[in-house]
């Protein structure tokens, strides 16, 4: 008699369980390792748990733009807010709109709340300015941030930084020339695109014959450059109150005087009007430059901005020290003044001289992210405490080990000796989950707040379903009449496709929840497909390859009445039968589903 063909090994089927069984034993010895060695043992907390500082700044209406507040313009403003935390490593920063003119600002505990907070409260319009004239003040306060004067050039270019880390001549400053000083406040008070004047008429004339005469400061000019004067002489930049209105109610095509740090001492200016605004800067952040080994901080135009900035550098190249310096203008007060030696173009340039890697990524952060479409001032701040949400985790913690306990005991009594191996599934799926977790929480700032906890709670369900879907696949099978291990490897490919359905649909709607929602939502999106996919790691490398180990034992294989398997309390058909022809008639045998 022929011997029969041997059957091609179910879908599914797994002859190594051990394999996978390492992998997932690799893993999760890898990621605590991982969390010991950055020290990471817990997971990073979000405001609502930890505590920390609530920030409310609202929308100021400007002269000329009383249209300006609306839901468009406020939405953006939230964006470039964000964008400016975030760039600080300030993740899981809450930032909303609250009625139709304010912002919230909510900054977890543990991070960097003070500069978060200077940043978020200097909200104004960015821009750049050409520096008239330049003064020294009184000492700031000890702990000021160094900037030093440093020069701008164009990016990688290698050419040389004229006056690099060195503050303006002391003969430049307004005091020297008070008649140069006056012709330059009066040019600067010209409408724009008349041409600039030269220091004399007569000198003009005598270089070029051909060209027009320059034509001289009106009276009105004169005036108007006379009063700036007067408002920079007492301007005292030591006095905060004064320096926070020096600027107010000045437009962007108007001069000005400002008040800035310069190193350890204040220092004050007079500006000619905005030449470039923050909305023209593409990009910026502070870099190591490669041939100096300095901090540096580089900056990308647009299109229109790129054509703006080399007409105002080709402009201040051709001019003496302070003229030859830009101010870079963050609500009201100077965050930086470089000089040019040559007009930068190409939209690329690169500001150097004197700083610190904080210093750098600072003023990165603000030229990238300074631009807003409307002015705020800081309404309030306030410490949030981690009381109300370290009660309601409590809570939640209670109302999740009750649930997990009765899914336990569902377990214990429907599946029996079925229910081990869930439990020790569940275990597995929580250190994967916690480990993590604590890693993305130094790795990516992820912070755990009360809806990411609520996203792991209802995970529980998420992960029991899939073992309850993977075990009635093998009853139904024994209740077929077949034996345990066809039952454990014919079960698989049926279950696993329902797993996966199951979720993929649940992984998909955390998605769309992540984006389209913001704050604590997401939290809760992140979390519920974060445990989503670790169920189906889990299943696949643990619950299967430990389902078809059990399957092997006496215990198990024997349908024992408390292994859950007990083909009598399942209701099994009797072993399907099939009929051999022989010579004198017909015998009948036992078969196995498998050979069936």
């Amino acid at each position: 008699m022929a011997a029969p063909k041997k059957g091609r090994r179910p879908t599914g089927a797994q002859g190594r369980p051990g394999r996978a069984l390492a992998i997932i034993l690799i893993a999760m010895v890898a990621l605590t390792a991982g969390m010991f060695l950055t020290k990471q043992t817990t997971p990073r907390l979000g405001i609502d748990l930890a505590g920390g500082t609530s920030i409310t700044l609202k929308a100021k209406s400007e002269p000329g733009k009383p249209d300006a507040i609306n839901p468009t313009n406020m939405n953006t403003a939230v964006g470039i807010i964000e964008r400016r935390v975030n760039g600080l490593g300030v993740t899981e920063a809450e930032v909303q709109t609250q009625g139709k003119d304010h912002i919230i600002v909510n900054i977890p505990k543990g991070m960097n709340e003070q500069q978060a907070r200077e940043q978020v409260g200097t909200t104004a319009q960015l821009y750049f300015r050409p520096v008239l004239a330049f003064t020294s003040g009184e000492p700031a306060a000890p702990n000021a941030s160094p900037s030093g004067s440093p020069s701008a050039s164009p990016s990688g270019s290698g050419a040389p930084k004229a006056g690099d880390g060195k503050k303006a001549s002391p003969s430049a400053t307004p005091s020297s020339s008070a008649t140069s000083q006056g012709r330059a406040l009066s040019e600067a008070l010209k409408a724009p695109g008349s041409p600039t004047p030269s220091p004399s008429a007569s000198e003009s004339k005598k270089a070029d014959d051909n060209k027009a005469p320059t034509p001289s400061a009106t009276p009105s000019a004169d005036a108007a450059a006379s009063a700036l004067q007067a408002k920079f002489a007492a301007l005292d930049c030591t006095d905060e109150k004064q320096r926070a209105t020096a600027a107010q109610g000045v437009k962007p095509e108007e001069p000005m005087v400002a008040c800035g740090q310069r190193g350890d001492t204040w220092g004050k200016w007079v500006l000619g009007p905005a030449a470039v605004n923050g909305q023209d800067v593409d990009d910026a952040k502070g870099v190591i430059d490669q041939q100096s080994g300095q901090w540096i901080v580089t900056m990308q135009f647009t299109d229109k901005g790129a054509d703006k900035f080399a007409k105002i550098t080709g402009d201040l190249a051709a001019k003496q020290p302070p003229q030859n310096q830009f101010a870079i203008v963050l609500d009201g007060q100077v965050i930086s003044d470089p000089s040019v030696s040559q007009a930068l173009t190409g939209g690329n340039a690169q500001i150097s001289g004197g700083f610190t890697q904080q210093s750098a990524q600072d003023l990165g952060n603000m030229l990238s992210y300074g631009a807003l479409p409307l002015s705020f001032q800081e309404d309030s701040v306030t410490t949030v405490t981690a009381a109300l949400g370290g009660e309601q985790l409590k809570a939640g913690l209670i109302a999740g080990a009750i649930g997990l306990l009765l899914v336990v005991i569902y377990l214990l009594v429907y599946y029996r000796g079925l229910a081990f191996i869930a439990i020790v599934s569940l275990l597995v799926s929580a250190i994967l989950t916690y480990t993590i977790m604590a890693l993305l929480g130094k790795g990516i700032g992820f912070a755990l707040n009360l809806p990411a906890v609520c996203g792991a709670i209802v995970a529980i369900g998420i992960t029991a379903d899939s073992f309850i879907v993977y075990f009635e696949r093998i009853r139904d099978e024994i209740r077929e009449g077949r034996t345990l291990r066809p039952a454990v490897e014919r079960a698989w490919p049926r279950a696993r496709r329902t797993i996966l359905v199951s979720d993929f649909v649940s992984f998909l709607a955390a998605a769309v929840l992540f984006i389209v929602t913001v704050g604590k939502v997401q939290g809760f999106a992140f979390t519920l497909g974060l445990t989503t996919l670790l169920d189906v790691v889990v299943v696949f490398l643990f619950t299967k390859p430990v389902m078809t180990l059990l399957a092997r034992t006496k215990f198990f294989s024997s349908g024992h009445p408390w292994s859950g398997l007990d083909p009598k309390r399942l209701g099994a058909k009797p072993p399907l039968r099939r009929s051999r022809r022989t010579g004198s008639g017909t015998v009948s045998a036992p078969v196995d589903a498998k050979e069936a």
